[in-house]
């Protein structure tokens, strides 16, 4: 659904009224402080374009908003729609952990600087107006020490924050080492950023997991049409068709992507030349996978088996949900290839990846992503 033009509030409504859709009356209350934030925001795009420059006269820059509560309960999503109904070119969206390894590698390079944080801070402000920062959690020390000045530093510059969270600011870091040092970054946020608790009791992700059938028949005429509602269910319509997805140096194309999801076809994943490192990549990157048209592993695709066995192992330890099509029935994967451990191990895997207990643990994201979205001016 192409959300450009759109109030927050309208694009939801939108999104209500889509086949398969939940409305949340819980969402709403996130959505009346997204659709003032996008107000304010529009409001100040025109006010500032006013004036000249940066002058004394320039408008005040909006507070940004921290919405936080469980996991599937549709932060990300509200998140999304946001960032995708404001018509900035100076705005990026990025989970948190990837841009906490983004600070750490640009703070080496300006090492340099006198203060290569405050260094940093001016960079980042130069290109981005709206930072959008998904599944904001700290849990590592040296990412605790800097989060105060730089996110100080980033507010002072008038960069406006929307993060989401599945912890209130004060639940931030819970029993950390030296976690006094934090807490003035917790109140920071707390002060400069208006708090909102999405309380929904419903987990809308393994609602629609669980509703239907995770792996299924590739034989049947109707498998293609139960994959592509539930991609389009899972991204509220935003995505993007046979496109690629760039993973180190190499392309691989895709039937379907959007920020959290990727759909592949077999062939294209396991039959290229690719390793354990590029599959890992994919992991940190999709909380969920579809993969179409998966053969028996034999002797006869003994280096595509091979890849598999890497992708399943991979998926399974950072906890991605996994949408598949076979082309032979599940329990027939390995009948014509072989029958030691490994195999039966993948079996197992599998088996226990369509359980409510797997759909229910939380995505393992430590993806790295160093190639920073910058814009025109707003």
């Amino acid at each position: 659904m192409d959300a450009v033009g759109m109030s927050p509030k309208a694009w939801y409504q939108k999104a209500c009224e889509r086949a398969g859709f939940v409305c949340d009356t819980r969402q709403l209350v996130a959505i009346d402080e997204l659709e003032a934030l996008w107000q304010q925001l529009v409001e100040f795009k025109t006010k500032r374009n006013q004036f000249l420059g940066r002058s004394l006269l320039s408008p005040d820059v909006p507070k940004g908003l921290y919405i936080w509560g469980g996991v599937g309960r549709g932060k990300t999503f509200l998140m999304d729609g946001f960032y995708h109904c404001l018509p900035y070119r100076r705005k990026r969206r990025i989970h948190f952990h990837n841009f906490m390894a983004e600070v750490h590698h640009e703070m080496k390079r300006l090492a340099h600087e006198k203060d290569p944080l405050m260094a940093l801070a001016e960079n980042i402000e130069r290109s981005t107006r709206l930072l959008c920062l998904d599944e904001f959690h700290v849990d590592d020390i040296a990412d605790a020490m800097i989060l105060g000045r730089l996110l100080g530093a980033l507010l002072e510059r008038g960069v406006v924050l929307l993060t989401t969270s599945n912890y209130p600011p004060d639940g931030l870091y819970p029993n950390g080492l030296q976690r006094q040092n934090f807490l003035p970054a917790i109140a920071l946020l707390k002060r400069e950023l208006k708090v909102v608790h999405l309380d929904s009791d419903t987990d809308y992700r393994m609602l629609q997991m669980v509703r239907d059938p995770l792996f299924m028949d590739a034989r049947d005429v109707q498998t293609e049409q139960h994959m592509q509602s539930l991609f389009q269910r899972l991204t509220a319509g935003m995505y993007s068709e046979k496109d690629d997805i760039h993973i180190g140096s190499i392309q691989i194309p895709v039937i379907r992507k959007a920020r959290e999801v990727v759909w592949f076809d077999f062939n294209k994943l396991c039959g290229g030349n690719h390793d354990q490192s590029d599959y890992l990549e994919i992991a940190h990157r999709y909380p969920t996978v579809f993969v179409s048209n998966i053969p028996a592993m034999s002797a006869d695709n003994g280096a595509a088996a091979r890849r598999f066995t890497w992708l399943i192992d991979v998926l399974y330890d950072n906890h991605v949900k996994l949408v598949a099509s076979f082309e032979v029935s599940f329990d027939s994967l390995y009948m014509a290839g072989r029958h030691d451990s490994e195999s039966q191990r993948i079996a197992s895997r599998l088996t226990e990846m369509q359980t409510h207990r797997y759909l229910a643990l939380p995505h393992h994201s430590r993806g790295v992503s160093l190639t920073a979205e910058t814009g025109a001016t707003t």
